[in-house]
């Protein structure tokens, strides 16, 4: 198992990136908390890269609630184990004086209007929080020569969505690299979230996959969706409070009425799935195809 070290503040960053010299990183910002859907990230970014560098930052833009901030786990030791395991050579887990070093910025960019709905509309200002602490990893990271990706995990599709457009907008030098969703045998995504719910609660987790299941085999068989029909699953599980269940454009995450109804389905879609499951949020989603 390899020994990823550990660096702390920007000037660390890069000496540790200019000592490596390497002639590709992949690079993976992280929260932390990691567990296995993380780590397939880090060795997709080992599969390609002379260098894999992850951050562990647990960002406070991100949070619309001051306790589910303050409450979110740093776990450094534990998470620096799985990172060796998946061939991690560097973690930058700075403190958040470090990133906003002049405070929380005054001056942000904002998602706009794809930023606003689904995930947007339930958490205010997350996409805009995310996309700040983003950007300037993506510019820390930065080896300055040499290829450089960035590995994102499609679980979160709608924040990929804003990433990519925020790449294209603004002219990084980076690849993106999106890496599919790693679930457990019975069909949840994996998420650091999933350690708060109990057996009963896991168990009605489940719809959200099932749900999104019966859409997607509809899609590859060319037939009208009929989302309403996935939609009424949740009304049987009495643990679980739906929040929004759409088909959307996998590019400007518009939604696909006219292929959610009557019609066959055609060409590309993203299904996306935000539930409350007790007290815990958890989202879901699959990109579909005719």
């Amino acid at each position: 198992m390899k020994t990823p070290k550990i660096v702390k503040t920007r000037a660390e960053l890069k000496a540790a990136i200019a000592q490596a010299n390497p002639g590709s990183l992949g690079f993976v910002p992280t929260m932390g908390a990691l567990h296995a859907g993380h780590g397939s990230l880090f060795k997709a970014a080992r599969d390609e890269n002379e260098l894999v560098v992850i951050s562990i930052f647990v960002n406070e833009l991100q949070f619309n609630d001051a306790n589910d901030y303050a409450r979110y786990p740093r776990q450094l030791e534990q998470d620096a184990q799985l990172a060796g395991e998946a061939g991690v050579d560097i973690i930058f887990a700075p403190e958040a004086h470090e990133i906003y070093h002049a405070g929380l910025p005054l001056i942000q960019l904002q998602s706009g209007s794809m930023g606003e709905v689904y995930e947007g509309a339930s958490r205010p200002g997350h996409f805009d929080g995310m996309l700040a602490v983003v950007s300037k990893l993506l510019h820390l990271a930065d080896p300055r020569q040499g290829e450089y990706r960035a590995y994102f995990g499609q679980k979160d599709a709608q924040q990929v969505v804003l990433i990519r457009r925020m790449v294209a907008d603004l002219d990084y030098p980076v690849q993106l690299r999106l890496v599919p969703i790693v679930r457990s045998a019975r069909g949840l995504a994996l998420s650091s979230r999933n350690a708060l719910l109990s057996d009963q609660e896991k168990e009605a987790a489940l719809i959200l996959h099932r749900s999104i299941q019966l859409i997607a085999d509809r899609a590859a068989r060319n037939e009208p969706l009929n989302i309403e029909d996935a939609i009424g699953l949740f009304q049987m599980e009495p643990l679980v409070q739906l929040d929004y269940f759409v088909v959307v454009d996998p590019n400007t995450l518009q939604e696909l009425a006219f292929n959610c109804q009557d019609t066959p389905f055609t060409g590309e879609g993203l299904i996306l799935v935000a539930a409350t499951v007790g007290k815990v949020r958890l989202i879901d989603n699959q990109p579909i195809s005719a």
